[in-house]
């Protein structure tokens, strides 16, 4: 047995992390309909102006507007209608003082007017217009490139592409855009006694729960799981499966080993084969987790417990994940609600609670670090400092939403 003596905060663990992760700097050309939720790999200017034409921003008539000042119901402005124009069509005659033609929202302007008259403001009479009021000159029109002029940079690199940006870039005439590429993420569950959903349960077994959570939360967080098998709990087999691992990936991932057991070995082949940064977390669940760098790819041990390994992926692996793919830090929903009932915090250690939603109060929902409905059954967590050892009944807590 190994015990871990010291144990790091967590925003310095993250610090450390943070400063031995590689960006991802691959990119990928993705058809404009596979990029919301991407990351621009470099400014895109617009080749065309937003609108290309003028157009008409409401069902009327094009006219010109000095030929509508002052009037009124009483008193309206008749104009000679000398063309009906609808979308897709472009005007075939141009409009002189005294003449008007009826439009369509979003039509082509036609030469020589310079606003539209709403239809409600109109009577139609034969080949003319009733006009019951005056419209100022552009009023109801859409100038062309309004919205975005040839050479506008229409997202920028590092720009997080909204369903709005994707919007814009199919405004501009793009079919395609070059984002950065997904980091890819190797996901191992380590353990003689690990086994595979689906197949039959051997005694002394139990079913591999952390490679299904962490494939599951990379692929929310930008990143793209390359799952491997279940590891054993020996020095070759761990080595080889970290060899196999690295050599795709941008980052690997092992669950379980990570602890001080006398076969959690995953701190002796990262020590054979690279360096440790740190190992312990003051963190409850997730003491034991390990990073350190093999052949300059960064790797996590997570603790095999499943609601410690999803916590730490949470708090640890998330947050990692979004600097290598370049998306913007997470920021989950907070609401504030009063604690349903009395919870006891471990002091020195910074711990996340799982608690569900309930009437209005926060229901501590955590039961055991090896209890997946700690989290399963939970709508989110609240986080106790470390220097805190007792949360009261009733006492306003932030609950951070998965």
């Amino acid at each position: 047995m190994r015990p871990i003596r010291e144990t790091l905060p967590i925003d310095e663990a993250r610090a450390l992390a943070f400063e031995a992760l590689p960006a991802v700097t691959r990119t990928e050309r993705l058809a404009l309909h596979l990029a919301a939720g991407r990351v621009a790999a470099a400014d895109v200017v617009s080749a065309v102006d937003v609108p290309p034409f003028n157009r008409a921003g409401m069902d009327g008539y094009a006219v010109v507007a000095e030929d509508t000042f002052g009037a009124g119901r009483y008193d309206p402005r008749v104009l000679r209608v000398i063309e009906t124009i609808y979308t897709g069509e472009t005007p075939t005659k141009a409009i002189a003082p005294g003449e008007c033609a009826e439009i369509a929202t979003g039509a082509p302007m036609p030469d020589g007017a310079n606003a539209v008259v709403m239809v409600e403001e109109t009577e139609r009479a034969g080949d003319s217009a009733r006009v019951f009021t005056p419209v100022y000159p552009h009023q109801h029109v859409g100038r062309r490139g309004a919205d975005l002029k040839t050479g506008d940079v229409v997202v920028a690199r590092g720009t997080l592409l909204t369903p709005a940006r994707v919007g814009a870039l199919a405004a501009a005439g793009l079919g395609e855009v070059d984002v950065y590429a997904r980091p890819r993420v190797a996901i191992l569950s380590t353990g003689n006694e690990v086994a595979e959903p689906g197949a039959p349960l051997r005694p002394g077994h139990i079913y591999d729960i952390n490679r299904y959570t962490l494939e599951a939360i990379t692929r929310e967080h930008g990143g793209e799981p390359l799952t491997h098998p279940a590891a054993p709990d020996t020095i070759d087999a761990l080595t080889d499966a970290l060899a196999r691992a690295a050599a795709s990936a941008d980052i690997v991932v092992f669950s379980g080993g990570s602890s001080v057991g006398e076969r959690d070995l995953i701190l002796d082949v990262i020590h054979a084969r690279g360096d440790v940064v740190f190992h312990g977390i003051a963190v409850k669940p997730g003491k034991p987790t390990v990073f350190g760098r093999v052949d300059g790819k960064p790797v996590l041990g997570m603790p095999g417990y499943p609601t410690s390994c999803l916590s730490n992926a949470y708090m640890l692996l998330v947050p990692m994940l979004r600097v290598m793919a370049h998306l913007p830090p997470w920021t989950p929903h907070i609401v504030s609600l009063p604690l349903a009932r009395r919870v006891v915090s471990t002091t020195g250690r910074h711990q996340f609670y799982t608690v569900r939603v309930r009437d209005g109060r926060a229901e501590p929902a955590f039961k055991a670090s090896g209890d997946i409905t700690s989290m399963a059954a939970a709508d989110g967590y609240i986080e106790i400092p470390a220097q805190t050892d007792v949360v009261e009944a009733g006492e306003i807590v932030d609950v951070r939403l998965f």
